[in-house]
């Protein structure tokens, strides 16, 4: 479990518009198989996501909320396999099963418009030996056949001035990026299509806590300037999410126990898992306080009761 230090809460948090439904998930179960047997990896989950919202996905590491971004985003390969599941979104019902070839075919024209993935390790992502314009170019052409490479470094443009982040970037190679810097880059890229839905793998586990606040500040922005209607934002660090998401989901071996407001399910969990899961990085005891502030204040650290005292 993660224990990075959380980022300040960004100022923009709060001020998103939730008029209405954006997404319904029904019923999505993914398994992992090609072998002797299969590993069920999502069992029968469903969720909503509203306009403008961001939705925290969270729980221990193989619990099932990677392989549930991957069915979401249409990306599932094999030995992924999508057996059910359903994505409700502007009124159309898309059948996320891949059990062959002809559905993963049928999903291409949804990826990266309807909904885009910001992939686990986006840091790695960017080839390097080439420049962020050749890629810029490379994403717009797989998508839409139609937009020349001038009109897709406009809109690179247009997206990177926008949230205030230098168009010289376009000139770079990977290599002359810092790692916050690559991890924003890969964000633009992946909403140039301007998705309806943003599904946000482990997008800051990587980051230090500076860029850590850029990054989510990136992601509100872009959600309140209605380049993309909502996230769905898995990690396992919680203490993140308690600061940027609306709702949050936590999954525990395949299925969401709990999901709800996230201030409501922080300050009141009622799934034996989530207050578990809270209480390892979000509520430390009452002698870990008082150390931190003794050391906040220059002074030593109350020491720890001996056995005779603490009879």
């Amino acid at each position: 479990m993660s224990h990075a230090t959380t980022p300040p809460a960004p100022a923009s948090a709060g001020t998103k518009d939730r008029s209405g439904l954006l997404a319904r998930v029904t019923d999505v179960r993914s398994v992992y198989g090609g072998g002797e047997q299969d590993f069920t990896a999502v069992d029968g989950v469903s969720l909503e996501l509203g306009e403008g919202e961001i939705l925290g996905l969270a729980g221990e590491s193989g619990c099932g909320k990677t392989t549930l971004g991957n069915t979401l985003a249409m990306i599932a390969t094999p030995p992924l396999y999508v057996l059910s599941g359903t994505l409700e979104i502007d009124d159309e019902v898309i059948d996320l099963s891949t059990l062959s070839p002809a559905d993963v075919k049928r999903h291409r024209p949804y990826r990266g418009s309807t909904v885009s993935m910001l992939p686990q390790g986006a840091m790695n992502a960017i080839s390097p030996t080439v420049r962020i314009r050749s890629l810029v170019h490379d994403v717009m052409r797989a998508h839409r056949t139609g937009v020349s490479k001038d009109e897709a470094l406009d809109r690179a443009r247009d997206r990177l001035k926008m949230l205030e982040m230098p168009v010289r970037v376009l000139d770079s190679y990977a290599h002359q990026l810092s790692g916050g810097m690559k991890q924003r880059v890969i964000t633009v890229i992946s909403t140039l299509l301007d998705p309806r839905l943003l599904i946000a793998d482990e997008p800051t586990s990587a980051l230090d806590v500076s860029s850590q606040r850029m990054l989510v500040e990136m992601l509100l922005a872009m959600v309140e300037q209605r380049i993309m209607s909502g996230v769905v934002f898995v990690t396992h660090d919680l203490p993140v999410l308690s600061q940027v998401s609306d709702k949050l989901a936590i999954m525990n071996a395949g299925s969401i126990v709990e999901m709800g407001p996230t201030r409501q399910l922080v300050e009141d969990p009622q799934h034996p898992y989530t207050k578990k899961l809270l209480s390892s990085v979000l509520d430390p005891t009452a002698e870990t306080r008082e150390r931190g502030r003794d050391r906040a204040q220059g002074g030593a650290p109350a020491p720890a009761p001996s056995t005779e005292e603490a009879r």
